[in-house]
C-alpha cells in the first residue's frame, strides 16, 4: 500500500491493487470535498448549490427546469427544489414560468448569481491549482482518461 494511503487510514495492508486504487479515489474525493466546501462556506454555499449556478450561468440568460438541472449535476441533489429555493432566498437564482409549458417552473441565475459565480470561479481555479501544483499537465490527462475509464464502462 502507498505510504500516503496507509498514514491517511492508519492501514498498513489492503487485500489488492483495486481496492487501493478505490480506496485513494475514495480519500483524495473526500479531501477535494473538504477544500471546496471550506471555500464555499465563506459565502454560505454548498458545492451543490456551486453546481447548480453554473449549469444556470451556461444556459444564461435562459434557465433550465429542475428535472433538467439534476441530470447536468455532478453530485445530483434528491432535493433540488430545496436547494433552488435556497439560492432564490440568496437572490442568486429566480424562478420563471417555461416558455413552451407555462405550468413548468425554470430556474434562471440572476446578475448577482453571476457576479458571485465569477468572483468564486476565480477563487476554485486558484484552489484547483494549489491542489494540483505538484501534478504535471501530463499526470492530469492520464488521471482524468483513467477516471473516465471506470465510469464510461459502466453506463
Amino acid at each position: 500500500m502507498g505510504e500516503g494511503l496507509n498514514k491517511w487510514l492508519k492501514m498498513s495492508k489492503t487485500p489488492d491493487k483495486r481496492v487501493e486504487a478505490i480506496l485513494n479515489l475514495a480519500v483524495v474525493d473526500t479531501f477535494i470535498r473538504k477544500k471546496h466546501d471550506e471555500l464555499f462556506s465563506q459565502y454560505d454555499l454548498t458545492m451543490s448549490q456551486f453546481n447548480v449556478l453554473r449549469i444556470l450561468k451556461g444556459v444564461y440568460p435562459d434557465g433550465h427546469p429542475r428535472c433538467e438541472i439534476i441530470t447536468r449535476m455532478i453530485d445530483p441533489s434528491p432535493d433540488i427544489t430545496r436547494l433552488i429555493d435556497r439560492l432564490i432566498t440568496k437572490k442568486l437564482v429566480k424562478r420563471v414560468k417555461g416558455k413552451e409549458d407555462a405550468r413548468m417552473s425554470v430556474a434562471v441565475i440572476t446578475p448577482k448569481g453571476i457576479e458571485l459565480l465569477d468572483e468564486l470561479n476565480k477563487k476554485v481555479s486558484a484552489l484547483t491549482n494549489k491542489l494540483f501544483e505538484s501534478i504535471s499537465e501530463k499526470e492530469c490527462e492520464t488521471l482524468s482518461n483513467i477516471c473516465e475509464k471506470i465510469y464510461s464502462e459502466q453506463n
